[in-house]
């Protein structure tokens, strides 16, 4: 894939400018690990950062809403490693956690980073993030147990530049199991104008296996509907209560007008248990400050961890204006119109954070 730019009088190839070390890539994917293209598109909630594994550190361990075990690697292409060594480590890492219990998991290998990340446990972890209210915390303690049981994890190398040689190591050793997804991902920095642009891709050997919908997952678990757009979520609102509508017609009509400025990017979730819910999602990672819903909880919920880190600044105003701390998931019923201002400007707090990266 190449980028184009015209600096002048022509177009010319812009030349990736690259990462000065293995720790800025390992912290731009820790960040935002939404920004892989992995196979099956599945939400990765990242658990761990250097987790001790037998005789080696995991750059970073993740879990899917599913429960499968994701673990992540990362390496330039200038490390001897990035060539085969990186497939033995990863491999290392796998075939250490295959047969540990959930309780092991959870309360020996990851407890410390669990508490270090603020989470009581794996599913604290994991429904932190989980904007869709899709989340079933059964049915994903019992895919994470699978996992470790038999051995079905997702293998992410990230690198720079992927060497053919470690294509070709990758696309074999993954046509021969039908246990692990090896996704190997290059990310490729560029300097535009001042702004860093980071280029993510899925590289795929020749005798790539066809990824469907039966990816090797350790549990099915059921899937709500994502509808691009907020047609939906409006259209849902002539269900609701009456009582509960202007306030749901306002909320969408907010939306509407941050989609219009370009600050997000509006979807609408179809819930399993019918309810219908609203995303206004920043255009960078597919997150949200807030999610909309039109069901029994609160109408506006506020994601804390977001905030944190793309409109830190706008904290404590939502904190005065609804008169409580703002914790991850916390509700609010009062829709007030300065509410809604400084939500406006929290996402475009959050626009300027992404654009300055």
């Amino acid at each position: 894939m190449a980028i184009w730019h015209n600096p002048g009088p022509g177009w010319q190839i812009l030349t990736p400018t690259g990462f000065p070390d293995e720790a800025t890539l390992h912290t731009l994917v820790e960040q935002a690990p939404q920004m892989l293209p992995l196979a099956g598109s599945p939400h990765l909630t990242v658990v761990g950062r250097e987790v001790l594994l037998g005789n080696g550190y995991a750059d970073l361990l993740a879990l899917e809403p599913t429960g499968q075990v994701a673990i992540v690697e990362i390496k330039l292409a200038k490390n001897a490693e990035a060539r085969r060594a990186v497939i033995g480590q990863i491999l290392g890492y796998a075939a250490y956690l295959q047969g540990a219990t959930f309780e092991q998991f959870e309360q020996v290998i990851l407890a410390h980073h669990l508490q270090k990340r603020g989470f009581v446990n794996l599913a604290d972890a994991v429904a932190s993030e989980d904007q869709e209210n899709s989340f079933d915390a059964a049915s994903f303690a019992d895919g994470v147990a699978r996992s470790l049981r038999d051995g079905r994890f997702r293998l992410v190398i990230v690198l720079d530049s992927a060497p053919s040689e470690l294509v070709r190591i990758a696309t074999f050793l993954e046509s021969s199991t039908d246990k692990l997804v090896i996704d190997l991902i290059t990310v490729s920095s560029y300097d535009v104008g001042g702004t860093r642009l980071l280029v993510p891709q899925r590289v795929e050997g020749e005798q790539e296996r066809a990824m469907n919908d039966s990816l090797p997952t350790p549990h099915k678990i059921a899937q709500g509907k994502l509808a691009s757009g907020a047609d939906d979520f409006v259209a849902s609102i002539a269900q609701a209560p009456e009582e509960k509508r202007p306030v749901l017609e306002k909320l969408a009509v907010w939306a509407d007008t941050l989609e219009k400025q370009g600050l997000a990017r509006l979807s609408t979730y179809h819930g399993t248990s019918g309810m219908t819910t609203l995303l206004p999602r920043l255009f960078v990672g597919d997150v949200g400050l807030v999610t909309i819903y039109n069901g029994a909880s609160g109408p506006l919920q506020f994601w804390r961890s977001v905030f944190e880190k793309r409109a830190p600044d706008s904290i404590a105003a939502v904190e005065q204006i609804t008169g409580k701390n703002m914790k991850q998931g916390s509700t609010t019923l009062a829709i007030s119109d300065e509410l809604l201002s400084v939500l406006t400007e929290a996402y475009r707090q959050a626009a300027k954070v992404i654009a300055a990266k």
